[in-house]
């Protein structure tokens, strides 16, 4: 089985020199594992019936996400239709020592969800209700298992919708365990700002609380914040409290093609240090406009461009417009493409999510190696132009779009799976891309996550007595190690990627 190769604290600081030893350095991060225990099978199959399930089919299904890593899939999976079903499972894997990993759709790319160690799959994806909407108070409590789009159906009727939106059709509990974000952080902030309260089941199988929907508090330590971004590895969550936001009066979306991506990454930070409150900004490099075009049926220049969108007021929106149609025009952007129709907006949208979609059609067999990085946004031509030109020398195809707004891209570097050196030489741009974001104080990841596939890069970005705080953490609110083992950082029991 291949994975991508994970680069260890020495190797980073390592040059281009080093880069073919790179191609030797794959290995499968699967464990061996014991066998579900026979008596926890029979608890299960008597708690839950039809909801739990070895068959093979299903758990191939609950062992894969969008990232490159194959892994063997969990041992089980229970469907939970409710928290006290996700504490019952909790409860008997914590007796018998057993991995539990949550699951949402299944979008995730930096591997969260894959059963490394084996262990129980808890599918809430049943658990799809929306509990309450406050509307005078801009809250919605909802269970972890409703997506993104099916929340904003549920709200479309208040006037009010929840505005995070990573791309895919995420469940709200995985975009909450991730910290995820999306096309319109720049204006709305990430889960991390948009997250008010949770309800988690603990390792122990413990229910709390944390939070509520008050705008703010200085009650204590910020468990909320400790659980957002946690990844499933400190407790399950079952219950989320969010902020909405009014639906805008007037949108407007609009495209503009520029001669080159220095030009169109210029006029983007110059939008921001003027503060003009634009929803959304993002960048799509030629190569990706091309896949777009024929996976979406779209007619788009094929030259690098900023695809916005505008919210507020008429007059706010209009005077938003002809500011940033003038700083565009200062760096040779052509005239502005708009989409006037809600259903036009949409299919450009759908476009640029689906860029993920279209870079596979246009290049069959092959898998992505993402890269999720995110600087301050005065380093963001230096970094992202820089990382450009490595890409062009490497002989790969890749695509490249960004949040550009908030200082977040990301490439796509396209492989062929079982070929070793395609998959050490993308290995080898991604990490001279973070290094680069961490020279500029930046991140390694933006929004992705570190899931299996950057525990490295953290200890570089943050220092291993940083990390190794998380690891006192997860032995004090999980000290069996059983809440989604094997992510975020390496342990004794965590398999090595070298």
């Amino acid at each position: 089985m291949n994975s991508p190769v994970a680069l260890n604290a020495h190797a980073l600081a390592h040059d281009h020199d080093h880069d073919h030893d790179a191609a030797h350095t794959t290995a499968s991060p699967s464990l061996e594992r014991s066998a579900l225990p026979a008596a926890l099978q029979d608890a299960l199959k008597l708690a839950f019936g039809e909801r739990f399930s070895v068959a093979m089919a299903v758990r191939q299904h609950h062992g894969r996400d969008e990232s490159s890593f194959s892994v063997e899939p969990p041992q089980a999976v229970v469907y939970a239709n409710s928290t006290a079903d996700v504490q019952r499972v909790v409860a008997l894997a914590s007796q018998h020592h057993t991995p539990v990993i949550a699951f949402g759709v299944g979008s995730s790319l930096e591997g969260h969800l894959l059963a490394v160690q084996g262990g129980i799959s808890v599918d809430l994806s049943n658990m799809k209700a929306v509990l309450s909407i406050n509307t005078e108070d801009l809250t919605v409590t909802v269970q972890p298992g409703i997506t993104r789009k099916a929340l904003n159906d549920a709200l479309r009727h208040t006037g009010f919708f929840f505005p995070i939106d990573p791309g895919a059709d995420a469940s709200i509990g995985g975009m909450t365990a991730t910290r995820a974000s999306g096309t319109n952080a720049v204006r709305y902030g990430t889960m991390r700002e948009n997250v008010l309260a949770l309800e988690v089941v603990t390792a122990s199988a413990q229910t709390v609380r944390t939070g509520t929907r008050a705008k703010k508090s200085s009650a204590g330590y910020d468990l909320t914040r400790l659980f957002v971004g946690s990844e499933g590895t400190l407790g399950i969550i079952t219950e989320i409290t969010l902020k909405v936001h009014p639906q805008p009066e007037s949108i407007m979306a609009a495209v503009c093609s520029f001669e080159s991506i220095a030009q169109a990454v210029s006029t983007t930070i110059e939008i921001i240090q003027m503060g003009i409150p634009i929803a959304r900004v993002e960048l799509i490099d030629a190569f990706s406009v091309a896949m777009v075009n024929r996976h979406a049926n779209l007619t788009l220049k094929e030259a690098p461009l900023l695809l916005m969108e505008f919210h507020g007021s008429r007059t706010a929106v209009q005077e938003q417009i002809s500011a940033v149609n003038a700083i565009a025009r200062e760096h040779h952007g052509s005239d502005f493409e708009w989409a006037h129709t809600p259903e036009e907006r949409s299919k450009l949208w759908t476009a640029r999510h689906h860029a993920y979609f279209a870079a596979l059609q246009s290049h069959p067999g092959k898998r992505v190696i993402s890269t999720d990085t995110c600087v301050p946004i005065s380093r963001l031509a230096d970094c992202l132009l820089q990382s450009v030109e490595e890409a062009n020398a490497s002989g790969l195809p890749y695509f490249l779009v960004g949040h550009v707004g908030d200082g977040n891209f990301h490439f796509g570097y396209l492989i062929d799976p079982d070929s070793a050196q395609e998959r050490a030489r993308a290995e080898v741009l991604n990490r001279q891309l973070v290094m680069r974001a961490l020279s500029m104080d930046g991140t390694c990841s933006g929004e992705h996550g570190i899931g299996l596939h950057k525990m490295d890069f953290l200890i570089a970005e943050i220092g291993e007595d940083a990390v190794d705080l998380m690891r006192q953490i997860k032995r004090a609110l999980d000290p069996l190690g059983i809440m989604n083992p094997g992510k975020i950082f390496s342990n004794s029991t965590t398999p090595s990627l070298l």
